[in-house]
């Protein structure tokens, strides 16, 4: 028997029950997910007196998010993916291609001895370079499928500006152990940056579907492996940093589950995004300040 005190909002899927139920979360409203009696499909229970509140927060977030078209639900579930990871392939590949034309890379690269001299740009120029093609195929392929659902679940502006940041604190980490003379490049440490977002992920799943739970942690599992089991000449450092730093940046952001789909939110992560790769360039090709 349905509760007197309580209203019923019907969802087409369990998937889309769980992901409005996180926005009703954000706004303070803690709804039931639980099947519809008639035809056994899949509602969120509120109280009477928050309906039209929850009503109302689901048409706008529902408006908001109708303007990712690129940002695709895959079968794992509570997972999107973006395909504008495609863009931060093609950047990676123009970086490597000026790389070829203009030695970027004694301007560029990461070294601890001249960032501790004050370059701390090279934290983030170092991110886009990279040593050869081989280097570059494997940090775009897998890359574009972390980064993908990175920016899937945390927006596309604000999934690139946290995985960039923690590419960012994956070379700060040889740096603040003391290693002395250290230099690396490439786009790894941003790309377990974003596997560490994932991760972040599946923890915040975890609490309400555990399947996602485990397909998130077999997904991480697998491209830690593949990242750091099968390369032993890797920056194994950034890697660990970076990984760590998008967890980190995932477990904050996992509190705001209608960020994703804000375009405003978006829009900011966006332009933080173009500021950490054009300033930091602007400085090393200048030669500093």
């Amino acid at each position: 028997m349905t509760d007197p005190a309580a209203a019923s909002i019907p969802a087409r899927s369990h998937h889309e029950a769980m992901e409005w139920s996180l926005v009703l979360v954000s706004q303070g409203i803690e709804p039931i997910i639980d099947r519809t009696e008639d035809d056994g499909g899949w509602q969120l229970v509120v109280a009477t007196d928050e309906y039209d509140q929850a009503v109302a927060a689901i048409g706008q977030y529902r408006l908001e998010n109708r303007g990712w078209p690129w940002r695709q639900r895959v079968s794992i579930p509570g997972y999107f993916f973006d395909w504008g990871s495609l863009a931060w392939v093609l950047l990676i590949s123009l970086f490597f291609w000026l790389d070829s034309r203009r030695d970027l890379r004694e301007a560029g690269l990461m070294d601890t001895a001249l960032a501790a001299k004050g370059e701390w740009w090279r934290l983030f120029t170092a991110v886009w370079l990279h040593a050869d093609i081989s280097h570059l195929a494997t940090n775009a392929t897998i890359g574009f499928l972390l980064l993908g659902l990175a920016m899937g679940r945390f927006g596309t502006g604000l999934g690139l500006a946290a995985a960039c940041l923690a590419g960012a604190a994956g070379n700060l980490c040889p740096w603040i152990i003391g290693l002395g003379g250290h230099r690396s490049l490439g786009a790894s440490g941003m790309v377990m940056g974003a596997l560490g977002l994932l991760a972040a992920q599946s923890l915040a799943l975890g609490r309400h579907a555990p399947a996602a739970f485990r397909s998130g942690s077999v997904l991480g599992g697998a491209m830690l492996f593949v990242l750091l089991g099968l390369n032993p000449g890797s920056d194994v450092l950034a890697h660990l940093g970076g990984f760590v730093a998008g967890l980190l940046f995932g477990i904050v952001l996992v509190r705001f589950p209608a960020a994703p789909s804000q375009h405003t939110a978006n829009l900011l992560g966006g332009l933080g995004f173009t500021l950490l790769v054009v300033v930091p360039w602007w400085l090393a090709l200048r030669g500093g300040y």
